[in-house]
Formats: structure tokens, C-alpha cells, sequence
């Protein structure tokens, strides 16, 4: 096996960075949905906000952990660099494992959370479909 060096967990600093911009920007359009269902939800008592909020809800959810896990890498990664720095290199090996699986964890909830999204979406289309077909 190769030795770890610093550069190696340093690598993973601007993707980790730039996957957390990308989460950051979902959980924000989806504060903003959630507010503005909220409001036309308190005019119009309509079942349908319900689930599209409980939808939204569980998205922002699966975005709130997505987040938890890409920062907590993050964190490990600066820690494995530390590792390195004072020659703990059998550690820092088994913390930049967990680092990378941390962020692995963090991808397959993004592509869970695009399956919800994309299915959602589906049901917006259907709906504008059948109100064509009446018309």
C-alpha cells in the first residue's frame, strides 16, 4: 500500500467544497418553497400543500443529513492531514477511510434525495397532463 500523504486528503477539499455549495443552494430553494407553500397554505386549506410539504419536508431532511455527513468528511480529512503532520500515519489511513466513506454516505443520500425530487416533479406533470386532456 501506498504511504498517505498530505495531498491526498487535500485533494478532496475543493469537491467537498463545491458539494457543499450545491447542498446548501437545494436547502435553501427548498426553505423558500416551504415558506411560500406555508402562506398559500393558510389562504386556501387545500390537502394537496400538505403533501407536497410533507414531500418538501422530507427532501430537506435527506439534505440536512447530506450535509451532516459531506461536513463531518470534511472534518476528517483536516484531521487525517493533522494525522499525517505528526507521523500517525496508520490513524490518519483508517480516519481518511472513514472520511471517504462518510462522503460516499453523503452522494447516495443526494441520489436518494434526486429520486424523490424527480418523482415529484412526475406527479407536477401527470397533474398539467390530465388538466390538457379535459380541456
Amino acid at each position: 500500500m501506498e504511504e498517505l500523504t498530505l495531498t491526498t486528503p487535500a485533494l478532496l477539499f475543493s469537491a467537498i467544497s463545491l458539494i457543499m455549495l450545491a447542498y446548501t443552494n437545494r436547502f435553501l430553494a427548498y426553505a423558500a418553497v416551504i415558506r411560500n407553500l406555508h402562506d398559500k397554505y393558510l389562504e386556501n386549506m387545500d390537502e394537496s400543500l400538505i403533501q407536497q410539504i410533507k414531500n418538501l419536508k422530507q427532501r430537506l431532511n435527506l439534505t440536512r443529513w447530506m450535509q451532516i455527513l459531506g461536513i463531518t468528511s470534511l472534518l476528517l480529512c483536516v484531521l487525517t492531514m493533522f494525522l499525517i503532520y505528526i507521523d500517525q500515519h496508520v490513524l490518519a489511513v483508517w480516519i481518511f477511510g472513514i472520511a471517504l466513506i462518510l462522503l460516499i454516505m453523503s452522494l447516495a443520500l443526494l441520489i436518494k434525495e434526486i429520486r424523490i425530487s424527480a418523482r415529484a416533479l412526475q406527479l407536477h406533470i401527470s397533474d398539467i397532463e390530465s388538466h390538457l386532456k379535459k380541456k
